[in-house]
């Protein structure tokens, strides 16, 4: 991922979302039911010594799309900026803030989720950048260390490579939500388990959010409905930060932590 001289995406990191939304080339379907389909990257392959074609491991990408004939691409676009809104339909959320803003459309932001026994809870620090026009609206963000924001001993830090959100209308209340992610939990997950479960979770995840869609207009009546920073930077609250603070977040930087012991402990409770 290119991000030219500095840390905020520059149009190139826009494009490059945008073309791996609308693409199929190495692209595997796993999922196409009721209007939403989930993708996977194809893993490439490289020579062992052995002469053999093997998987490089990694995370891989996964790509969800739905298509959205009830809530216009304007409101699913609030839906995914409205931080105050999102603690009414996220169960996972433990906990959810901006920081700061960085530029006019971008900021640097906390989350963190719920994750299922035995493992531990996980958060994310990530910088975040937009664009709006008539024809699409497109969010891209990942990870980034920020200097006082050092990863907690209570949950594990995970890694956004690169996630992204591409919303482009239909018709005056309908649209097409395309979601791609590659993000790793950490930890001492297996990257198989981490690809299987991304590919079950997403279609969950875009049925979460279209809901939101639906209901967020009715909400947003009662909770300042002119309030709407990311479409009207001069209303934004948050302080503004110089991006030279900020680097990336690489995994291989990160402490993995062993939660093979609390896979025991579970094991041996369940066997009790």
């Amino acid at each position: 991922m290119s991000l030219g001289s500095g840390i905020v995406p520059d149009e190139s990191v826009f494009a490059e979302l945008r073309r791996q939304c609308m693409s199929t080339e190495n692209w595997q379907n796993k999922y196409n039911k009721n209007g939403m389909e989930v993708w996977v990257e194809v893993p490439p392959s490289i020579n062992s010594p052995q002469g053999n074609k093997t998987s490089l491991s990694k995370v891989h990408k996964v790509k969800c799309k739905i298509a959205i004939s009830d809530v216009s691409a304007a409101t699913m676009y609030d839906v995914l900026h409205d931080n105050k809104y999102r603690k009414t339909w996220d169960p996972a959320m433990l906990e959810s803030f901006e920081i700061a803003r960085v530029a006019p459309n971008a900021d640097v932001g906390y989350y963190s989720w719920l994750c299922p026994k035995p493992l531990k809870n996980r958060d994310v620090i990530t910088l975040r950048s937009w664009q709006a026009s008539e024809d699409e609206y497109i969010i891209v963000n990942y990870s980034v260390k920020h200097p006082k924001y050092p990863p907690r001993k209570d949950l594990v830090r995970a890694v956004s490579f690169l996630t992204g959100y591409l919303v482009k209308p239909t018709g005056p209340n309908s649209c097409s939500f395309t979601y791609v992610s590659q993000a790793d939990p950490k930890g001492s997950l297996p990257k198989w388990a981490v690809n299987k479960a991304s590919q079950i979770l997403a279609p969950k995840v875009m049925k979460s959010v279209h809901k939101a869609g639906q209901n967020y207009p009715a909400w947003k009546a009662l909770n300042s409905p002119e309030h709407k920073p990311w479409l009207y930077p001069i209303q934004s609250e948050l302080p503004m930060m110089d991006p030279a603070e900020l680097t990336l977040q690489r995994g291989d930087s990160l402490e993995n932590v062993d939660e093979s012991s609390t896979w025991d402990t579970q094991e041996n409770e369940d066997s009790s």
